[in-house]
């Protein structure tokens, strides 16, 4: 099938990018896909065209709520009303509106938690689904056991509602992550489409420094264009948000905020009337702005996955951009933090149930879920393993998180290596450590890093 001519009919595109077509394909076959597109790529149209060339509902699986908005968004934007994100912000009339007219609508946004919900999954059974979506689907292996075991049993319900064409979707996957989404989504090996991660157009820097504030200040003043500032918490978005609001256009953005307060920020992001965005890993996934010049992370990102995911929502109008990691010794204290807190977790968790102490008082949110998995499971010895491999898994990835930060030779090099790539031609532009230039505009560049000096100075004479 010639698939420009609806491309063109139904996105005004006259050619597809790198893998789109390839993956369209493969699913009008009837073969299911794990798709592996580096951010920027267009993995949403893949899913969206795939479903207008085909008869039935399109079931897409989001991991928050701010992306579901994203994407409704974007396709109401081009005049699709059959579209609805079926999530905690309805209204209970709403939702059951929603249900008794599923027929009426092309696309259903869902997450996890509420696909499991049996309401709704009666309901779907009822449709003739299409094509079964599973976007950002590195977030079954991210958060799949310890934090929301949901998506465990996403594959599961895929066979429920009669195994349809399933497409899972991901900007970035490590090998074990790209096996560990094939065991659990999908009932036969799919059709790998997999383009590099590598962005040739952000340029990586990493500053190890004791003046981290002074540091940001330095980048705010210089930047020319819109910047994302990425915090570990909530706390420090917010602070960071005092403390520089008197002096530039800026917002923050984390999970604690209502919808409308996250819709409000997202479009001032898109508009320009913030250029500065102060956010936790809650903001960007599918954030409809690709002029954005630089992403900052002022604290330690937990592993290199979410460190890709996140650098890559910089520059995806192709155009130069930087990456910029400003480092204080000590800052991977709050991961370490995070990680005894959830091994302390488990053990509460496994204590209770050697102890034959099923009753779910005895556990915070996290842990119920965990029991209602393991009940349906009839084996919690093959879940508390599975917590444990998670738990040595974290220690893992943020000891390559701190290998790449102290990194002395090609720091692309190192990155690409991580996701089982080669980097094969270096780029002008390429990171700190092969005199990259921070970007400054579009127009004009600054000098070369220094050979030496500590990463202060170097800093301020990237200006």
């Amino acid at each position: 099938m010639e698939l420009v001519d609806p491309l063109k009919q139904y996105f005004g595109f006259s050619s597809f990018r790198p893998g789109q077509e390839e993956i369209i394909s493969t699913l009008l076959n009837q073969k299911d896909v794990l798709a592996i597109l580096p951010t920027g790529n267009g993995k949403s149209l893949c899913y969206q065209l795939t479903g207008y060339l085909q008869e039935g509902l399109v079931l897409i699986v989001s991991p928050l709520l701010s992306l579901m908005e994203d994407q409704v968004g974007q396709l109401q934007k081009r005049g699709e009303k059959r579209v609805i994100a079926y999530n905690s912000l309805l209204s209970k009339s709403e939702k059951k509106y929603v249900l008794a007219h599923l027929f009426e609508y092309k696309f259903v946004f869902v997450s996890p938690e509420m696909l499991n919900q049996s309401e709704l999954l009666y309901a779907l059974k009822q449709q003739k689904i299409a094509l079964y979506v599973i976007d950002e689907a590195h977030c079954v292996s991210q958060w799949g056991i310890d934090f929301r075991p949901e998506y465990q049993s996403l594959g599961r319900i895929g066979k429920e509602l009669g195994s349809p064409t399933t497409l899972a979707l991901t900007a970035t996957a490590t090998l074990p992550v790209q096996q560990e989404i094939e065991n659990i989504l999908f009932q036969t090996k799919p059709v790998v489409v997999k383009h590099s991660v590598n962005r040739e157009n952000i340029a990586l820097f990493v500053s190890q420094t004791e003046e981290k504030e002074q540091q940001l200040r330095q980048l705010m003043a210089q930047a020319d264009g819109a910047m994302i500032i990425y915090c570990a918490t909530k706390k420090e978005v917010e602070r960071l948000y005092q403390l520089f609001r008197k002096d530039y256009a800026v917002g923050y953005y984390h999970g604690g905020l209502d919808a409308s307060q996250r819709r409000q920020l997202q479009q001032q992001f898109s508009k320009n009337q913030l250029r500065f965005l102060f956010a936790t890993n809650a903001f960007g996934m599918g954030i409809d702005k690709a002029d954005i010049r630089y992403v900052v992370h002022y604290d330690l990102p937990d592993s290199l996955e979410n460190y890709m995911q996140e650098i890559g929502r910089a520059g995806r109008d192709q155009r130069p951009s930087s990456a910029v990691l400003l480092y204080k010794p000590g800052d991977e204290g709050i991961h370490y933090f995070f990680q005894q807190l959830s091994k302390e977790q488990r053990q509460i968790f496994e204590e209770h149930l050697l102890a034959g102490q099923s009753d779910a008082t005895h556990f915070d949110e996290i842990q119920q879920k965990w029991l209602t998995v393991v009940n349906e499971m009839q084996s919690p010895d093959v879940w508390l393993r599975e917590l444990k491999k998670q738990e040595k898994v974290k220690i893992k990835q943020l000891q390559e998180m701190l290998a790449y930060i102290h990194e002395t030779g090609c720091r692309r090099e190192r990155l690409l290596s991580y996701f089982g790539e080669t980097l094969k031609d270096k780029t002008k532009n390429c990171c700190d450590r092969d005199g990259a230039l921070f970007i400054q505009s579009e127009t004009r560049q600054t000098s070369p890093i220094a050979e030496a000096g500590d990463w202060q100075t170097i800093l301020l004479n990237l200006f």
